[in-house]
């Protein structure tokens, strides 16, 4: 049986099975930290038999006025569990979490262009692109803004895509 809480300074310790997939972005311990303290509602992590760790999801809300919004920085799932929905249930909570407490008006990642497993993922999950950012990784390989509307977004405006693609400099950061 899976179960889904909140991630903890111990679990550090104990997923990096999960991110030892090429495609997974591991950040160093501070920046895990970081996340913990500041945004603990929007770091989860999901646990099997035996209490081995097969995925967390990591985010934090931020923007102002119509930019509120959740943010998904990472979403990973081990190998061995994959296709068993794990990341579906991890994007949900995020996603609830941001509609329903923090009230945000969307949720939006970052994913790479050449990733079409995860983005095709996304999109069953009602995600859209809303715009490409040139060589956003490492100032390599393009990354995808995903964007998916919550309820308070009522005219679905934030997801209404952008007609050119940015540089990472053109990104607002808060």
């Amino acid at each position: 049986m899976t179960t889904i809480r909140r991630f903890c300074c111990n679990d550090l310790l104990r997923f990096a099975n999960v991110n030892l997939d090429h495609l997974t972005e591991t950040f160093n311990m501070s920046f895990y930290m970081t996340y913990l303290a500041r945004w603990p509602d929007y770091f989860h992590v999901a646990e099997g038999p035996g209490n081995h760790i097969m995925g967390y999801i990591m985010g934090k809300v931020e923007g102002q006025g119509e930019s509120w919004h959740g943010h998904v920085t990472a979403v990973t799932v081990a190998p061995e569990y994959r296709r068993q929905q794990l990341a579906k249930k991890l994007m949900n909570l995020l996603e609830d979490i941001s509609d329903k407490i923090d009230k945000a008006y969307f949720v939006d990642l970052f994913v790479r262009a050449s990733n079409t497993p995860a983005i095709k993922m996304y999109e069953k999950l009602g995600y859209v692109i809303y715009r490409r950012v040139l060589r956003y990784y490492s100032g390599e390989e393009d990354g995808l803004d995903m964007r998916k509307a919550l309820s308070r977004d009522v005219k679905k405006k934030s997801v209404i895509p952008l007609k050119r693609p940015i540089t990472p400099d053109e990104l607002e950061y808060d």
